[in-house]
């Protein structure tokens, strides 16, 4: 059976973080571990408090499982400090990773910050360059190449500037976007446009779920376009029958 691993914060509702990306790894038939490299205290409503794994136990729990069990495939999410983000770096170089996803988690959907500021600096310098794919969604494009993203030209710009930081490849997910809901993917060479009509509404865990769904796929042997595709249609899908299980945003349903 195939692994993949994620590297995230742990959501209590499921919805999102470490909890929704193993959920999506077994939906698609991948076997799923996990690290967790934060702890928060959430719900539907909004995330109330952050506490960060120490760097020490953090990396403790990395060379445990990779020494064990090694992923065709790996993804991170929120990771907060910029302490455990160099981690993750030497590790993935050490255990030689492959088809390693980005996600780099910043901020939650109801605005609370899950990464330390200076650590935006330190994702970009260490993690990009040895990623197959990184999966920002438009805010968090703005901020790591200070482009205000209004439109599908913008993405493009946003896109081609994250390629210049190491990726193989740029997605940069649109759904926040005010009239279209648009992903980009640049490779270096051509972009790829994917785009499905707005659904009204307030959901969790879309970035995580989107992000977990080609982990799986590149675990899988698909190439990263038809990854890329898959989780398009995998998120929207789960969208479309996302059910409301508390008082705030609504959770996916897969």
């Amino acid at each position: 059976m195939k692994t993949a691993l994620t590297i995230a914060g742990s959501d209590p509702t499921g919805g999102a973080g470490m909890q929704a990306d193993l959920r999506t790894f077994r939906s698609l038939g991948v076997y799923g571990t996990g690290v967790i490299a934060a702890l928060t205290a959430q719900n539907t409503q909004g995330v109330y408090e952050v506490f960060d794994v120490p760097p020490v136990f953090f990396s403790r729990q990395l060379d445990a499982l990779l020494s064990d069990i090694p992923p065709d495939a790996s993804k991170t999410g929120m990771l907060y400090s910029s302490e455990n983000i160099k981690i993750v770096a030497e590790k993935v170089r050490l255990y030689a990773i492959k088809n390693f996803v980005v996600d780099p988690v910043t901020v939650s959907s109801g605005g609370t910050p899950l990464i330390e500021n200076k650590a935006l600096e330190a994702m970009q310098k260490y993690l990009f360059p040895l990623a197959r794919t990184i999966t920002p969604n438009i805010y968090e494009a703005s901020l790591f190449t200070g482009i205000n993203i209004q439109d599908d030209k913008d993405m493009k710009k946003a896109a081609m500037a994250l390629k210049e930081s190491g990726p193989e490849s740029v997605i940069i997910t649109g759904g926040h976007l005010k009239e279209r809901a648009l992903d980009l993917f640049f490779d270096g060479k051509e972009f790829l446009s994917l785009e499905n009509e707005i659904l009204d509404g307030e959901y969790h865990g879309t970035g995580c779920v989107f992000s977990s769904v080609i982990t799986a796929s590149l675990a899988l042997g698909f190439d990263i376009k038809e990854a890329v595709v898959k989780a398009k249609d995998f998120v929207l899908s789960a969208m479309r029958s996302a059910v409301p299980i508390g008082k705030g945003m609504k959770m996916l349903n897969f």
